[in-house]
């Protein structure tokens, strides 16, 4: 199950939720959202961005957030985590939040997807994978140079990628756990 919203879609907030709900299905436990990325390039920020604005929104009450931009966690750190989240998070599932390059065509795109994502990979990284759900924000297009281009990134469309991303993983959260709770 593949899904994408463009973020200049008014739907793509509604869309996102839905396809979140049908990826997650049941929950038992609390899914942790690992926001991965660095506030070093704007558009690698995307996952940074979108952890600050789920604390913000204070989602994090029924989750559990992982990389913001005071404490980012970076795609090289993504093999300790798995390690981490598996042992402090058995019953969880993850909600990988990640930066991506792709066509021209596809820039603005929030991918969302079952399984993990490969964090890196655009900077022709080969790092592990991460992730039961990935939730992928196309910011740039893909080069010999996607690196740089991710410093050429607008600011702009990273933090309006990132709120329809919270707002819909913070709806999610917040009425599953009433469900939880009732």
């Amino acid at each position: 199950m593949d899904y994408a919203f463009h973020f200049y879609n008014s739907m793509a907030e509604t869309g996102l939720l839905l396809a979140l709900e049908k990826a997650l299905g049941k929950l038992s436990a609390p899914p942790v959202v690992l926001c991965i990325g660095s506030d070093l390039a704007v558009g690698d920020s995307l996952g940074p961005v979108t952890g600050s604005l789920l604390r913000k929104y204070g989602a994090d009450a029924s989750c559990y957030v992982y990389g913001t931009l005071g404490t980012p966690v970076t795609a090289k750190e993504v093999k300790y985590v798995n390690a981490f989240l598996k042992k402090t998070h058995p019953n969880s599932r993850v909600i990988a939040i990640d930066a991506a390059v792709g066509e021209e065509t596809d820039v603005g795109l929030i991918k969302i997807f079952d399984g993990a994502l490969r964090p890196g990979s655009g900077a022709n990284k080969r790092l592990g994978k991460v992730g039961d759900v990935s939730i992928l924000g196309i910011v740039a297009r893909k080069s010999a140079f996607s690196y740089s281009l991710l410093n050429l990134t607008r600011l702009n469309v990273v933090y309006s990628m990132a709120e329809i991303i919270a707002n819909a993983v913070a709806s999610l959260t917040t009425r599953r756990a009433e469900l939880l709770n009732a």
